[in-house]
């Protein structure tokens, strides 16, 4: 196996979800490279519809943060990215939230490289309009995620899947 395909295939393996972070900030290039692996996500008819919001600011994290039950984890990331869809941009709902999690994965796979933890954060939707309303977005954009981003606290994290075979509902 050459070492691209290696090592895209270990990143893929190896990447999991981290919600505990040190205090040690995330720096502005590594950002940029994470929300640049976003923006190289595939779109139906390439029409980009991520838009980000970057949170540092302990003020208004703090306040995005009382929106969700996992408020913890956004109040103590360094970083916080936050996902929109362009609604202007959209012309198929279903193709443009593949496609923004796509972007998701892209970012997520992005920050694993980067020997840096996230994890993507989707029960902060039921008040998405609040978010939206703290970081005074357009009405264009709909909230579709948060991802939380910082140095792991340490790197115990765990995962099972189920097998491949019980996922597999035919061949032919």
């Amino acid at each position: 196996m050459n070492d691209v395909r290696k090592a895209v295939l270990d990143a893929i393996h190896t990447r999991r979800s981290v919600r505990t972070y040190l205090d040690d900030p995330v720096a502005d290039e590594d950002v940029r490279i994470i929300l640049e692996a976003g923006r190289w996500a595939p779109s139906g008819l390439n029409n980009q519809p991520w838009r980000f919001v970057v949170v540092r600011d302990p003020t208004i994290k703090k306040q995005i943060a009382e929106q969700t039950r996992y408020r913890e984890i956004i109040r103590n990331a360094p970083v916080i990215v936050v996902v929109f869809m362009d609604n202007e941009v959209s012309y198929d709902r279903v193709k443009d939230c593949q496609g923004i999690g796509a972007c998701l994965q892209n970012m997520w796979l992005a920050a694993h490289a980067l020997n840096l933890g996230a994890v993507w954060l989707g029960e902060i939707l039921k008040n998405k309009d609040r978010v939206a309303e703290i970081l005074m977005t357009p009405e264009s954009l709909e909230l579709m995620a948060v991802l939380a981003v910082g140095h792991p606290r340490h790197g115990r994290q765990s995962s099972q899947r189920k097998p491949l075979t019980d996922l597999i509902v035919k061949e032919f």
